[in-house]
């Protein structure tokens, strides 16, 4: 007799790992199925602000993960046109329940302490998913090596060119037309950086530097590529050297500088960045009947708001407690336990639906007042919008999305 999963999870980034966590607290089984061969933690930083930091904690890692990272203490614009500070914001602040938390964190010892929580044989790795196809009131997965799998319940976790996004009818994501590159240096004697989120705006660029920890820094770099730019992308050398070049022309301190100057060849990646459409998510189908997706493969969004992973996490959450309420609250299968679990997703659904649609506009919108290189908008952005967009950070993180 054929075996049926309970549980399938598509993806094994940070929303895929999350959700099984959230899901193993609530003592519900589930398979992550992962492409990949193993574990894909690449190590650039991570920026974890207090909404995330209450999901972590509910999945029992927060602190394991404070104890590597430093402390944020508030972040300060600078424009890259003029050299003048725009705005200065603490972190060290109240916010709706607690203090706010701000820390960024390697996204590999994070996907590492998810992973480490999780029941062996909860991850099978090379296992691509290729098609889904309807097999009752289940979904029988078709694998690339050309076995089966039948579930109950399929969660997509897989990214922005996520298969289960696909076969729901989500609109596909959106080119931004800007680029992003991010790296990372390690100081074996330390940085010597004071614990604050550091940004400058203007002449066409954004760029950001964050310590992780006494000896760790993680920059990123976000640009609106020409066509004649865009084969820089394609080599980590000329990438590098096109980011000081831009650097080097603006106002931005030697530091700064330095921190590009330090970092391997290899280290900066450029890519495309890319969103899904908001007013799509007001009437796609995030989820229909026992599927859904989460993360990336549901709500794309530039990095401006730095909730691309937060908001991961708050799915994580949000879908454990609705999901396992259906599955715990009925175990005699059939039609009873298919519409419970339907109901359980459409009610993840109905909480995430504006949430997402929120942080992706904020975050669209974010970018392109930040990163304009036109007079009029500069000076609007430097004189009297830079304070404002300081405190969206802070108050798109303070967001309740409930226990697990």
């Amino acid at each position: 007799m054929e075996a049926i999963e309970d549980v399938v999870i598509i993806g094994a980034g940070i929303a895929g790992l999350a959700t099984a966590l959230g899901l193993h607290r609530k003592g519900v089984r589930s398979l992550v199925l992962e492409s990949s061969e193993s574990l894909r933690a690449a190590g650039f930083g991570l920026t974890v602000w207090t909404n995330a930091w209450r999901a972590l904690d509910a999945l029992g890692v927060g602190e394991a993960l404070r104890q590597s990272h430093v402390r944020l203490q508030g972040v300060t614009n600078t424009s890259a046109t003029s050299g003048a500070r725009t705005s200065q914001l603490t972190f060290m602040t109240q916010a709706k329940s607690g203090e706010h938390d701000v820390r960024c964190v390697m996204r590999s010892i994070l996907l590492e302490n998810l992973e480490n929580e999780l029941p062996l044989g909860t991850i099978r790795y090379s296992s691509k998913v290729v098609a889904i196809e309807e097999d009752g009131y289940f979904k029988l997965l078709h694998l690339a090596d050309g076995s089966t799998l039948k579930t109950k319940v399929l969660i997509g976790c897989d990214g922005v060119n996520s298969v289960v996004a696909k076969w729901l009818g989500l609109q596909k994501p959106r080119i931004a037309g800007r680029s992003a590159s991010r790296g990372f240096v390690e100081f074996p004697n330390g940085h010597g950086f004071k614990p604050e989120f550091v940004q400058y705006f203007g002449n066409g660029f954004r760029t950001g530097l964050l310590p992780c920890n006494e000896k760790t820094v993680d920059w990123f770099f976000t640009w609106t590529p020409s066509e004649q730019e865009k084969e820089v992308e394609e080599s980590p050398i000329k990438m590098k050297q096109y980011i000081l070049s831009k650097l080097k022309h603006s106002k931005v301190s030697e530091e700064y500088i330095h921190v590009i100057e330090m970092s391997e060849l290899t280290n900066p990646v450029s890519t495309p960045l890319r969103y899904r459409w908001p007013f799509s998510l007001l009437w796609g189908d995030i989820s229909k009947g026992n599927v859904c997706v989460a993360g990336d493969a549901f709500h794309p969004m530039t990095p401006d708001l730095g909730q691309g992973g937060c908001s991961a996490l708050e799915d994580s959450i949000v879908l454990a407690r609705c999901l396992s309420e259906a599955l715990l609250g009925n175990r005699n299968g059939g039609a009873t336990e298919y519409d419970k679990i339907k109901k359980g997703l459409e009610k993840y659904s109905k909480e995430r639906r504006w949430r997402s649609f929120q942080l992706i506009a904020t975050a669209y919108i974010l970018g392109r007042i930040q990163q304009s290189d036109g007079a009029i908008m500069g000076f609007l952005r430097d004189k009297f919008l830079s304070s404002m967009m300081a405190r969206l950070l802070l108050e798109r993180a303070d967001f309740d999305f409930g226990i697990l």
